[in-house]
């Protein structure tokens, strides 16, 4: 097997050789080394086309299997395989899962519960109060977070779970070796210091080109029970992500937004198509039928330690509320609201969303 994984791996090394043509070489040739020591002519047999065939010929004679394998060694990256026990069950279950998937972190993060949260690089204040709350009150439910490690709602999404001390899953349009954007290396190395997944069908060194990224998204859902997509415009890749979702039977949830912005557009087309309308995560836990609930939600309610508290609280239940708003209702002198705010986020209760905006810690 191990002869499988080195020979598999150099054969996902060529870009133009996706999990479908993987397949028919593994079929035809009967193992991955036999068809690496084959002739290019004999590829034809497994149903590979003339240009296909020319580049593979010309590629195979740069690839030393030997020295990707010492490659990943060096960055600490592991492969699954579909035969292994750790390589998800749900991905299994798709039209084209990937016939490897390079990892790094803890295949144990890897769950039948699991929801993938996806939205828009460009969020509202509100896109982001209502990931950070879905994303910490699922976490804490237990359900595993799977997203794409984008900027924006991904990012969002999985910072949340980390904090609420959950399990999220990164999936990469690229090689691990370099994670994209950039700016998300950071909470790359939280999500594996949390006990998370980070993983990618494209091998070390793979850029990451455009048409990955369709390729990544129909990971995400594969991963996943269902999509919930939170803030998207009409274009919005997320929206391809719930199309994955749908052609894999899994369930699509999206959250309504605001009628005149362009970053809920995408939402609401979804839920005209048939998406399931969602406002609490006790929606997506009953439309999965994950029970015992109830007790979660006893004891995350917030309780005013004084009657000051009690106000703010009250006055932040239905929507944010910039700090202005807050000193006009309370009419007490500015320093000590701003001690009361200080104190009630250092207790968990409230949130600053920034902007001189609070909203209550859900």
């Amino acid at each position: 097997m191990n002869n499988e994984i080195k020979y598999l791996n150099a054969f996902n090394q060529f870009e133009l050789i996706g999990p479908q043509t993987l397949k028919k070489i593994k079929k035809y040739f009967g193992s991955y080394e036999k068809a690496w020591q084959s002739s290019a002519q004999s590829f034809t047999g497994a149903g590979l086309k003339g240009k296909i065939i020319e580049y593979l010929d010309k590629e195979r004679k740069n690839i030393n299997p030997e020295k990707e394998m010492e490659h990943l060694e060096k960055y600490k990256v592991k492969i699954l395989i579909k035969q292994d026990k750790a390589y998800p069950q749900l991905l299994k279950e798709i039209y084209d899962p990937p016939e490897i998937l390079y990892y790094l972190g803890n295949s144990e993060a890897f769950s039948e519960f699991s929801l993938a949260i996806v939205g828009t690089r460009r969020y509202t204040p509100y896109g982001k109060e209502v990931v950070e709350y879905f994303a910490s009150e699922l976490a804490q439910m237990q359900l595993t977070i799977v997203s794409g490690l984008a900027l924006g709602i991904d990012a969002l999404a999985h910072r949340a779970t980390v904090e609420a001390g959950g399990k999220t899953v990164g999936v990469l349009g690229c090689g691990l070796d370099q994670i994209y954007p950039s700016s998300n290396r950071k909470l790359g190395q939280d999500i594996l210091r949390s006990g998370g997944v980070i993983i990618s069908e494209y091998p070390l060194g793979s850029p990451p080109l455009k048409h990955h990224f369709p390729n990544r998204n129909r990971i995400i859902s594969g991963l996943s029970l269902g999509v919930l997509v939170i803030e998207a415009n009409e274009k919005s890749g997320s929206l391809l992500t719930a199309n994955h979702a749908v052609e894999q039977n899994r369930e699509v949830f999206a959250i309504p937004g605001n009628i005149f912005s362009i970053r809920s557009e995408g939402t609401h087309q979804l839920l005209k198509q048939g998406a399931k309308l969602v406002t609490k995560p006790e929606d997506i836990i009953t439309e999965l039928e994950i029970k015992n609930i109830k007790s979660y939600k006893e004891t995350k309610k917030i309780v005013a330690d004084s009657p000051e508290e009690e106000k703010i609280i009250k006055l932040l239940e239905e929507v944010p509320q910039e700090i202005n708003k807050i000193i006009k209702e309370l009419k007490l002198p500015v320093a000590q609201i701003n001690s009361l705010l200080t104190i009630m986020e250092m207790k968990g209760k409230i949130k600053n969303l920034g902007g001189g905006l609070y909203s209550l810690k859900r």
